[in-house]
């Protein structure tokens, strides 16, 4: 995209008012969930993906159709099952008339994919999305297929059914920047949500950004310069996560049994980038940093069973290694 702004403050004040405008949008559909969409645009624009945990009905996928459409995006759902197998996602070669192997794509071909109930299919075909969401490619054979920019995954995984699912692998876990709580809606939000969705509704999105634009916004979030002190803080940070190390924080030592890794580190930063941009700031402080610390490294620490038996919870051990 050819910049049409005069400098980079312009662009991020053009940024901030975009953002503006994608919220007020995705209003018109999604009744409350603020931080919720909050940080599906954050990681987003951080060329991230996320993970949305929640039970069933709280509008998930209506929330990422919604995105797609203000985004002019093109989007595809997948529901994962425990018979779906690798191909299914990826696509796979069949032989056409001229005895020829010719590659059918999948639905991972897209800009935007919901995996919907992720856990619930098993680990070798969650590997599937590890390659599409690292390198942004996907290899079938001896070939590799580059994959549409922007993309981006929004995996759903529902914390009450634990029947017939399979726990994530670190390594899929790792991929996500963000693991997103969706929690139930307050009474006034259930109050407008229940009129807005039982009577005559037709709701035309704009589409707010392009898939062009998308692109040169993700460039300028990465060019927002950061001070020495807000890296220094977001690495204390995650390093005050490991525990039998000489920076473990004392409610890691005793409630922690795995840190965080070094992806943390840079998700932290990005986030805090974008989340100042928005907010119209051209450079994030440790506030920005905090602000999306729950979300990179609540499924990127492991509690022991002492942290389990004690009732002490991810979210309280979070905000403890903030504090100090």
């Amino acid at each position: 995209m050819k910049t049409k702004f005069a400098s980079d403050v312009e662009a991020v004040d053009a940024f901030a008012k975009k953002y503006t405008e994608l919220k007020k949008e995705i209003a018109k559909v999604i009744i409350g969930q603020d931080e919720v969409v909050r940080d599906v645009l954050i990681s987003i624009f951080s060329r991230g993906h996320a993970l949305l945990v929640g039970v069933p009905g709280l509008a998930k996928t209506l929330l990422v159709n919604t995105i797609a459409q203000t985004l002019g995006l093109h989007y595809k759902r997948i529901q994962f099952t425990p018979d779906l197998m690798p191909s299914d996602i990826i696509g796979s070669e069949i032989l056409n008339d001229k005895r020829e192997f010719k590659f059918i794509q999948g639905p991972i071909f897209s800009n935007i994919i919901l995996a919907d109930e992720i856990n619930r299919t098993p680990p070798k075909t969650q590997s599937a999305l590890l390659e599409a969401m690292q390198e942004q490619s996907v290899t079938v054979g001896r070939t590799s297929y580059q994959l549409e920019k922007p993309f981006f995954v929004l995996a759903t995984q529902n914390p009450i059914e634990q029947e017939g699912t399979y726990p994530l692998p670190e390594a899929q876990l790792d991929r996500f920047m963000f693991n997103i709580i969706l929690d139930y809606p307050s009474y006034q939000e259930e109050i407008d949500v229940v009129k807005a969705t039982t009577g005559f509704q037709n709701n035309t999105l704009k589409t707010i950004l392009s898939a062009e634009e998308i692109l040169f916004f993700q460039d300028l979030v990465r060019k927002i310069p950061v001070t020495d002190n807000v890296y220094e803080y977001a690495v204390k940070l995650v390093a005050k996560t490991r525990p039998n190390t000489e920076m473990a924080h004392k409610i890691t030592k005793d409630y922690i049994s795995w840190g965080a890794g070094p992806r943390a580190s840079q998700y932290l930063i990005i986030g805090a980038k974008c989340h100042a941009a928005i907010k119209g700031k051209y450079s994030p402080d440790i506030e920005d940093v905090n602000a999306v610390a729950p979300q990179i490294l609540r499924h990127r620490l492991v509690r022991n069973y002492k942290a389990v038996a004690e009732g002490i919870s991810m979210e309280h051990i979070i905000s403890e290694l903030s504090k100090a």
